[in-house]
């Protein structure tokens, strides 16, 4: 919990109103445990009085605390309170917002002035991105170190993942978030056109419903949470001469599921493998297999083939996107989409049999 220190509440008060203001009392507006007939509140606010200009004023500052509801994190909770401050003004009767901004790791107030849009600011790394090589690859221009690459891959994310926490409810947001998020598979399938001629709706509907199914399967795993990159793809990896490689854009949560980050980079193999035979063999196949035996040599996670089919289907949904990939030949498009339903068939993935989900 975030404790605010009436020196810091008065610097910021002088900061965005004016030197003159000088902080005249705070006083908590209610308690967690005692708010009337409602059991259960998400934030703690303060009655600030101050003095601006000869003149006595009160405003209310507010923070959130973390809970199981999707407001773990900072930022989550940054999320909500942006979006009070940019909506609150334009609703009829609402309260105005007077300010918004965050509490720093010195505990000093800092204001955030009408704010627009957000950017982050990252060193520059040299290194192409992975892609390339699976372009170089599928030319026929295989290379011995392209093996060992992926073996690298293999070895970092067991490395990553060795790191464990127990948080169920955690684990379940991940899941929540894979299968009913904007930006996973139910948005995916949203924004996919309906009707779409390489996969039926009914065929959709009936990919929804496995899926809730698997939703409800995937809660006696919650011992498997972890570190996780949340978006290891071939567009996220910087390569260097050598096997060096970086990593960009972890954007989805520092825990989750390890297999997400396997089906996301394995997934690439498979479509870079229908470009070349229409099924996954030769080159890719090699790839495929040195990957997912390099991992389970080093994790012995063979719990994740259990697990993995749905974080397939958004890949393969993410793969298959009219939108994102406009140039895919129509048998390539369908072959992703026959994979994400099929892949949810069974109780373990058969990584060694790839093409029986093509089928």
């Amino acid at each position: 919990m975030i404790e605010i220190g009436r020196e810091d509440l008065e610097r910021y008060l002088r900061e965005t109103l004016g030197p003159s203001v000088t902080l005249k009392g705070v006083g908590e507006i209610g308690v967690w445990d005692e708010q009337a007939m409602k059991e259960f509140g998400y934030g703690k606010s303060l009655k600030v009085t101050y003095e601006r200009d000869g003149r006595e004023e009160q405003a209310v500052f507010s923070t959130m605390r973390g809970d199981r509801y999707g407001h773990q994190f900072y930022w989550d909770r940054g999320a909500v309170l942006m979006f009070e401050y940019d909506t609150s003004a334009r609703l009829e009767k609402h309260v105005r917002p007077r300010g918004l901004g965050y509490v720093d790791q010195e505990g000093r107030l800092v204001p955030l002035t009408k704010p627009r849009e957000f950017f982050i600011v990252n060193e520059l790394l040299e290194g192409k991105p992975y892609f390339h090589d699976l372009e170089r690859i599928r030319k026929g221009r295989l290379q011995p170190g392209d093996v060992v690459l992926v073996r690298e891959f293999a070895r970092w994310l067991a490395r990553v993942h060795a790191q464990k926490k127990e948080d169920p409810d955690l684990y379940l947001r991940r899941v929540r978030e894979l299968i009913g998020g904007s930006e996973c598979i139910w948005g995916l399938i949203d924004a996919y056109p309906h009707p779409c001629p390489d996969f039926p709706l009914e065929s959709f509907r009936e990919l929804e419903m496995e899926l809730v199914e698997w939703r409800w399967r995937l809660r006696s795993y919650a011992r498997r949470l972890s570190v996780v990159h949340g978006d290891f793809h071939p567009w996220n990896v910087l390569v260097r001469p050598g096997g060096a490689f970086s990593v960009l854009d972890r954007s989805r949560g520092e825990w989750g599921e390890p297999a997400d980050d396997l089906a996301a980079m394995d997934a690439n193999y498979l479509l870079y493998g229908l470009y070349q035979e229409r099924r996954l063999s030769g080159d890719f196949a090699d790839l495929h297999l040195a990957f997912w035996e390099e991992y389970l040599e080093q994790t012995s996670d063979r719990g994740v083939l259990e697990v993995i089919a749905p974080f397939y289907v958004f890949r393969g949904l993410v793969l298959a996107n009219p939108e994102w990939y406009p140039g895919h030949p129509v048998e390539v498009r369908q072959s992703l989409l026959r994979f994400a339903r099929n892949v949810l068939l069974g109780d373990s993935f058969d990584y060694r049999n790839v093409n029986r989900y093509l089928e």
